[in-house]
């Protein structure tokens, strides 16, 4: 039965412009995403959005809050807590400035999209109520670009606490899509007393749910995701507490994974190392119909009726 695996139609086409060299790879974005998780009976779950069926990129699928780094994410002027950024540029092994801002953005953009602040105004606190409206003014200017992350934090007298997120994974856009990312995955408890609700402007439903049922619910065809999406959820199913996740985050290799396509014969192979459940081939005559994969095409999602089951996220 065909699952839930995120397959744009085009992706075939434009394998084949990359091989002949009729479009160039572009330089990906740094980004950042975050797999906010709680603990409820039976263990973890984690909060997820889907994507409006309207977006040009991953329309209708379930993803984690997140976005792309903001030029001011690596600026001198962020108040900050936890490990140092040499430490995470170690860590997410980059430079110190680009372990900032890819910090910075994980935090923001969880806060832009759930509304869930990962700061204190000490570095051992963390606020515990970020709903009103001056809350909302100030979420809206950041999501606009008219107020930056260093100037919010300084106007709130608060330090961005780095030590409560835990670096899980690290994914990288093909080559031969238009809109890159290399994005890096982490983990982090929702602090005591704050609620996400759907902040953003590119979701249309937000869902608590254990990485178990989420990834069954994805091998059924019920819920669309992308690899590194289902890949994250798989890796989480063994832990019994959010505890247990974060502390498994230290050990975490973050290797970037990028997909790969190599013609074997008349076919072009997709693949991304490491993660074979991901693998398609694709018909590299340039008379094959676009989109037309083996071993199957992917369900259309039935995530309406998926999401109604499991709960709307609060």
């Amino acid at each position: 039965m065909p699952n839930g695996q995120w397959y744009p139609p085009e992706w075939p086409e434009r394998i084949r412009a990359l091989a002949a060299g009729e479009i160039v790879a572009v330089t990906p974005r740094r980004a950042a995403t975050v797999l906010l998780l709680r603990d409820e009976p039976g263990g973890p779950a984690v909060h997820m959005l889907r994507r409006r069926t309207s977006m040009a990129f991953a329309a209708g699928a379930y993803a984690y809050p997140g976005g792309g780094v903001d030029p001011r994410d690596d600026g001198p002027l962020v108040r900050w807590a936890g490990p140092d950024r040499a430490e995470w540029a170690r860590r997410l092994g980059v430079d110190a400035a680009s372990a900032q801002a890819v910090v910075c953005a994980a935090v923001r953009e969880t806060y832009e999209e759930t509304g869930v602040l990962l700061a204190g105004a000490t570095a051992r606190t963390v606020v515990d109520d970020t709903t009103g409206d001056d809350w909302e003014a100030d979420r809206a200017a950041l999501v606009d670009r008219e107020l930056s992350f260093a100037d919010f934090l300084d106007r709130r007298g608060l330090v961005l606490r780095s030590d409560l997120l835990g670096a899980w994974a690290r994914w990288i856009t093909p080559e031969f899509e238009p809109r890159r990312y290399d994005t890096w995955f982490f983990v982090a408890a929702l602090p005591t007393g704050q609620r996400t609700r759907n902040a953003s402007s590119e979701a249309d439903r937000t869902v608590w749910i254990r990485p178990a049922d989420a990834t069954e619910a994805y091998d059924r065809g019920e819920l669309l995701m992308m690899p590194p999406t289902i890949s994250t959820l798989r890796q989480l199913r063994p832990y019994g507490t959010v505890a247990e996740a974060l502390a498994a985050a230290a050990g975490r290799h973050l290797a970037p994974v990028l997909a790969t396509a190599r013609l074997e014969g008349e076919e072009l192979v997709l693949s991304w190392p490491g993660h074979d459940e991901f693998t398609r081939r694709v018909d590299a005559t340039p008379s094959a119909a676009s989109g037309d994969v083996a071993p199957g095409r992917t369900a259309v999602p039935r995530s309406s009726r998926t999401a109604g089951r499991l709960g709307e996220g609060r």
